[in-house]
This record gives C-alpha cells, sequence and structure tokens, in this order.
C-alpha cells in the first residue's frame, strides 16, 4: 500500500510527481507533523536522481500555485475595474436624487428683537341655561282693555264691549275666547266658579262661587280690581 511505501521510502509504489508530494503532505497532517518540514526530509533521504525528480515535482507545483494566484488577481483586477466605474455612478446620481433637507429653527430658540406671542385671553363663560324654562310671556293686549275666557267646565256667558254684545250662548271646557274694548267690558255668567279668565294679559281674580250668577262691569278705572296682584 502506498502507505507501506512511504514508510520503507518506495518511490515505485507511490503515485509519483506532485502526487507524491500530496500524499506526504496528507500524512503529516494525519499525524501532527510539519507538512513542508516532513516534505524537506523525506526528500532528503531520496537518492539524488528521486530528489531530483522530487525537487522539479515541488518547483512544478509551485509554479501551478504560483500561476493560479496570477490567475486569481488578474481576475479580482476585472471586477474592480469594472464595478468602481458603477459604484462611482450609484453613488452621483443617488446624491442628485435626494435632496438635502434644510435645517428648521427649533421652536423653542428665542430670536432678539421679536414680540412675545401674544397669550389667548380666556375665553368668557358661558352662563348655564337656566334650570326651569321660561314660560313664555303672555301676548300684550292690543286694546286698552283686552279679556280672555277660557272655562274649566260648561258655563253659560253674555259679554258686551263698548255697549255691543260681542257673544251669548253656552262656553264648554277647553274653548278659548277673546274680548277687546276701548272703554269696558259687561260679563254676565252663569256660574261664577266654572269661569277663568285673563284680563290685560293677567290672571284674573275669582267671580264668585259654583253655581252663583255674577254681573261684572270693568271699566279702565276699575280694572286692577279684577287682576290678580
Amino acid at each position: 500500500m502506498s502507505l507501506e511505501a512511504l514508510e520503507r521510502s518506495d518511490l515505485s509504489r507511490l503515485p509519483g510527481g506532485i502526487f507524491t508530494r500530496a500524499f506526504i503532505r496528507a500524512y503529516a497532517q494525519e499525524v501532527g507533523l510539519d507538512p513542508d518540514r516532513t516534505i524537506q526530509e523525506f526528500i532528503a533521504e531520496l537518492p539524488p536522481d528521486a530528489a531530483t525528480a522530487t525537487a522539479h515535482a515541488s518547483s512544478v507545483e509551485d509554479g501551478e500555485k504560483l500561476e493560479s494566484d496570477r490567475r486569481a488577481v488578474a481576475t479580482a483586477l476585472r471586477l474592480a475595474l469594472i464595478s468602481v466605474p458603477i459604484i462611482v455612478l450609484v453613488i452621483y446620481y443617488g446624491s442628485r436624487r435626494t435632496p438635502v433637507a434644510e435645517p428648521r429653527p427649533s421652536v423653542s430658540e428665542s430670536h432678539e428683537g421679536s414680540e412675545p406671542p401674544a397669550v389667548a385671553s380666556p375665553a368668557e363663560p358661558v352662563p348655564a341655561a337656566s334650570a326651569t324654562a321660561t314660560a313664555p310671556a303672555a301676548p300684550l293686549p292690543t286694546s286698552p282693555l283686552s279679556l280672555e275666557l277660557s272655562p274649566r267646565s260648561a258655563c253659560w256667558l253674555s259679554v258686551t264691549a263698548d255697549g255691543r254684545q260681542v257673544f251669548a250662548g253656552l262656553m264648554n271646557a277647553g274653548e278659548r275666547r277673546v274680548v277687546n274694548a276701548e272703554r269696558q267690558i259687561s260679563l254676565s255668567v252663569g256660574d261664577a266658579a266654572a269661569l277663568d279668565y285673563t284680563l290685560n294679559g293677567r290672571a284674573g281674580k275669582p267671580l264668585g262661587a259654583a253655581g252663583k250668577v255674577v254681573n261684572a262691569r270693568i271699566t279702565l278705572a276699575n280694572v286692577q280690581e279684577f287682576q290678580t296682584p
């Protein structure tokens, strides 16, 4: 076997040439020896002609390695010559398309001579809405005397304004009638307690007890006597 031939220095059974050196190098690495020193010691033990052949093989191996290195360097140089212009173009066009943002002044920076910012005055408080809704105001009378009749139950009425009778008949609950006059209003009520009324926009006083017939004469002089305080 090749291992036995190597131990006996029998070159006839070794591959020969650069393969012998490769075999010795692999063997030295496996047994923990220095590959280059092992090769030199092996060559020194060989006959002159065998050592010359091995040295020549070493020269061939070194020449091939040098040629391989030259080819690798040449390839790297060609790649560099191609890639450098491409990188330069990419950087050039990239810098032209990317706008440089101008620094903006900080809001917190103070400027001499500038006026201080105006302080907004606090808004005036809006008055809260009243908790209770305000009752709609009664319509203002269009005449010196304005009487609004609204009985709570069926009631017979006779009404005269300035000496002219404007109504005579039965009014039911929920009905409403307004009588205007310049000087006086004469009123006859079949059931005084059944009649509610307002006089010049103010509630009127009760005219009498239930079932009682009442005659009333309202003038500009006594109008307040029929109005509630």
